[in-house]
């Protein structure tokens, strides 16, 4: 015979009640899903914006300009994703999407600085530049792979890598770290959330019984 008590609990795990447990599981995998998407997309309208953006102009004021207001627009999206990841609900999946920006904003960038680098000056790099040549130097040097087929050979393009490897070593330690610390914020926000709202309501229903008889 089975026991009664055994059959309920049975039913139970495999009634209403399991289902709604199993449903928070759905939302979490489309918001990974959207997380990811927004992240491609992202990754794919700058590379495309890079591409298809004037970068002609002679003069190495415009090299300069543009890896001025690049290395600021990357500090302030970046800042605004720290502050973003925090308030999120799915911190962890914000903290990716953020690194991904940054990282593909900070390579076009420098990869368009030594584009507008080479039109300015022939024979900074060891061969002509093209756009596609210039992200593939990016990239070498960013992975530090280094194949040698492509070199700075200019006094200024060889700055400009320096400033391409001293960020490439901030933006993987200090800003990997940062987006961290703005997860376990985002991750302590949300387990002191719920349990807050009753405090808080409990706090203010003590008045309330002490001005009572």
């Amino acid at each position: 015979m089975s026991d009664p008590s055994t059959a309920r609990t049975d039913r139970a795990r495999s009634g209403p009640d399991a289902h709604r447990r199993r449903l928070p599981l759905r939302p979490r995998r489309w918001a990974a899903v959207v997380a990811v998407a927004r992240t491609v997309l992202i990754a794919v309208g700058l590379v495309t914006a890079y591409y298809l953006l004037p970068l002609d102009e002679r003069g190495t004021a415009g090299a300069s300009v543009l890896l001025v207001c690049g290395l600021v627009a990357v500090l302030l999206v970046f800042g605004w994703e720290v502050r973003a990841i925090a308030r999120s609900s799915h911190p962890r999946l914000k903290a990716v999407e953020a690194l991904a920006a940054t990282l593909v904003l900070f390579l076009v960038l420098f990869a368009g600085a030594y584009y507008l680098l080479d039109r300015s000056a022939p024979g900074s790099f060891s061969e002509p530049m093209t756009r596609t040549d210039a992200l593939y130097f990016t990239l070498t040097t960013f992975s530090t792979v280094g194949y040698g087929d492509i070199t700075a050979r200019s006094q200024t393009g060889r700055v400009l890598t320096m400033l391409q490897m001293a960020g490439g070593l901030l933006l993987v330690g200090v800003a990997a770290r940062v987006l961290a610390s703005a997860v376990q914020a985002g991750l302590r926000r949300q387990r002191q959330g719920p349990s807050a709202e009753p405090r808080s309501g409990t706090d203010a229903g003590a008045p309330d019984r002490e001005a009572g008889p």
